[in-house]
């Protein structure tokens, strides 16, 4: 499934920029990631619009202008669980772009928005051009694959306290996901637990002194037990 809205590839110096910030491209000089952004085709998204679909053919490389996405699977029960939620500057769907395989995830908007696509064939024959780039991409890829498996070490070993505790470090140094749409029933999903854990949790964090919480603002007060709860886990946050 496809955004209903797509514009004409552009020669952006936006793009061009946003490509020198993503690690895959660094090692890419000027004129390359000219040549790149040339290919790409820039859509834009309504908030609640799919972007793809698990299981269907490869949808490129993600690249977001602006806005907001989560990147989701749904269980064969229906359960949904929320990978990823990325905005500005960030890529997804790396993994289908790089082995052509169906898309490994869904994707949904959680904002009006738009983003730079990168078809597969494109980015493909760029990485066999550029030895370089292909060290680049398995690093992304390592990077993520470690990211994966500390969620899966997280949901197998940490309380719902100790996961959010994490977040919330997370979270104060990502403009992503402090943005307004990750709201708590988007960060419930995305820790594999329910909105009531989820206040349950900030109610024990705010007792503990680690945070202050009001229902519509969440400040951190003592960074440092907030990373010993998120790190180690607290035996008074176990539930």
């Amino acid at each position: 499934m496809k955004p209903s809205r797509i514009h004409d590839p552009l020669n952006s110096p936006t793009l061009i920029e946003g490509l020198h910030d993503l690690p895959y491209f660094r090692v890419l000089g000027s004129d390359q990631l000219r040549a790149l952004a040339q290919q790409a085709t820039r859509r834009s998204f309504a908030s609640g619009e799919m972007l793809f679909i698990h299981g269907e053919s490869s949808a490129g490389l993600w690249i977001v202008e602006n806005g907001r996405v989560k990147i989701f699977r749904v269980s064969s029960e229906g359960r949904e669980h929320i990978l990823r939620i990325v905005g500005p500057g960030d890529s997804f769907n790396d993994i289908p772009a790089l082995d052509g395989a169906p898309n490994a995830a869904s994707s949904i908007a959680l904002s009006n928005g738009s983003a730079w696509v990168l078809d597969s064939d494109v980015l493909l024959a760029t990485i066999r051009a550029n030895p370089d780039l292909a060290v680049s991409a398995i690093r992304m890829l390592t990077a993520r694959t470690r990211e994966l498996v500390e969620q899966l070490q997280e949901l197998a070993l940490h309380s719902v306290a100790s996961r959010l505790a994490r977040f919330l470090l997370d979270q104060r140094d990502s403009d992503t996901l402090a943005a307004p749409e990750v709201t708590r029933s988007t960060i419930a999903l995305h820790l594999a637990t329910t909105p009531e854990s989820i206040s349950r949790a900030l109610r024990k964090l705010e007792h503990m002194g680690a945070i202050r919480y009001d229902r519509q603002t969440i400040t951190i007060v003592n960074p440092d037990m907030l990373d010993a709860i998120a790190t180690t886990g607290d035996p008074v946050c176990q539930e």
